[in-house]
């Protein structure tokens, strides 16, 4: 059974975007139509108080807050929320098939924050970050790595 089969969701994120796509054909000439695109809620960059600072215990006191690890932080939260919208989809039966694509970090993040059926859905997991790629770039790269044998 090919990875790419007709109704499968192919979910393409990193830390700042999601691409939720079906393939509405089949595996050996796939069509990937865009069912949504998830962004970060337009909230603050860096934390509410003064930028790169945050609030110590001690009076009047602040601490160096490095930008990376704000960073990292919203990133994962992101990953969290791309992880839920799966999850709800996914248990509510709006696909049967998923393939992953991202990088190994936020494949990893992905995939301890999926819930086990959803998982057990995971047909194939490919480590690229293709989000900004255009679509007929990420369908070739995608008939190329999985139709590679394992």
């Amino acid at each position: 059974m090919a990875a790419l089969e007709q109704g499968t969701w192919v979910i393409i994120a990193d830390g700042e975007k999601a691409l939720v796509m079906e393939n509405i054909t089949d595996a050996q000439d796939p069509n990937l139509v865009v069912v949504s695109v998830e962004e970060p809620d337009a909230g603050p960059a860096k934390p509410s108080d003064r930028a790169g600072r945050r609030a110590d215990t001690g009076p009047n006191q602040k601490s160096a807050v490095e930008e990376d690890t704000w960073k990292t932080h919203a990133r994962s939260l992101f990953v969290q929320d791309v992880a839920n919208l799966l999850n709800r989809k996914g248990l509510k039966g709006a696909y049967r098939r998923l393939v992953l694509v991202a990088s190994p970090h936020v494949l990893g993040l992905l995939r301890r924050r999926l819930h086990s059926e959803v998982l057990a859905k995971v047909v194939a997991e490919v480590d690229k970050t293709l989000t900004n790629h255009p679509l007929h770039k990420v369908e070739r790269i995608l008939t190329a790595r999985l139709s590679k044998p394992a």
